[in-house]
């Protein structure tokens, strides 16, 4: 046993070794953005490997011109994610457990949702929007970032719900509950990792929406910060600490939110197809 160890280590440590260059190339982009960000003149063509006198007047700046288009995406995907999964919650439920007629048409439907090109959506809700009032509107933009996570979101959890034994579900029928009752009370708390992983996703699709943002905004007054960096971006190209910045600060609550849930998203994402 110790001489297979010992045959295996090398070999361990050559993964290991390959893995961290694999990881160090992926996270330079991020990291050339932070010192960037930090430059006093920030030029990130002529700036040093490291910022040796971070200045963080890039930041001050980035705060007050991006400020409310943060502010604005926040909205917006937190709205999405919730509308998301308010939609979706109750439709995986009755397509994983209910015997209903033409599930698998409306399965197929789902899927072919997510094959339509996002420009197809965008124009089709332009024209419609247009009609409703609802262009330059914090509740346009969620309603069309919930286009793409409400399908997501169904699959995910309707993946995880078929899981749930059906005798846990008819007990509770037995014991007087209702059909709203039984979702609150038992589905909800038993697919949290499920519920957990398609919220996160509905949020990051809408926290990097820039198709909708594009299309269904014709002023600044609702303005998500992925439009905001790309038109600062053309205003602003020679100040590339501030751009840095409100980059650098547009990444933060995906990461937050993708180390905090990490371990609910794995076993969301895997629960499903394990059985």
């Amino acid at each position: 046993m110790n001489e297979e160890s010992q045959r295996q280590s090398p070999r361990s440590l050559i993964n290991s070794v390959i893995a961290l260059a694999i990881l160090a190339v992926m996270l330079f982009p991020f990291y050339w953005m932070i010192n960037g960000s930090l430059q006093p003149n920030g030029n990130t063509l002529q700036g040093s490997w490291w910022p040796a006198h971070p200045d963080l007047v890039g930041y001050w700046s980035a705060l007050q011109q991006q400020g409310a288009n943060l502010l604005t995406s926040l909205v917006v995907a937190v709205g999405s994610a919730a509308v998301s999964l308010v939609i979706a919650t109750p439709a995986a439920y009755a397509l994983a457990h209910f015997r209903l007629p033409g599930v698998k048409i409306v399965l197929f439907a789902i899927l072919i949702s997510q094959m339509i090109p996002g420009i197809v959506v965008a124009n089709a809700l332009y024209a419609e929007y247009t009609n409703l009032g609802l262009l330059n509107s914090v509740a346009g933009l969620i309603f069309a970032d919930c286009t793409t996570g409400i399908p997501f979101a169904i699959l995910v959890t309707m993946a995880f719900m078929e899981a749930i034994p059906h005798e846990i579900l008819d007990a509770a029928r037995v014991d007087g509950a209702s059909y709203p009752r039984t979702l609150w009370s038992i589905v909800v708390p038993v697919s949290r990792n499920a519920l957990i992983t398609a919220g996160i996703f509905a949020f990051l699709f809408a926290w990097s929406d820039f198709l909708f943002a594009l299309t269904l905004t014709t002023d600044d007054t609702v303005r998500p910060v992925t439009l905001g960096i790309y038109l600062y971006l053309g205003a602003h190209v020679s100040n590339w600490n501030a751009v840095m910045a409100t980059v650098v600060l547009a990444s933060l609550p995906a990461i937050v939110l993708l180390v905090f849930a990490q371990r609910y998203i794995a076993a969301g994402a895997t629960r499903g197809a394990v059985k």
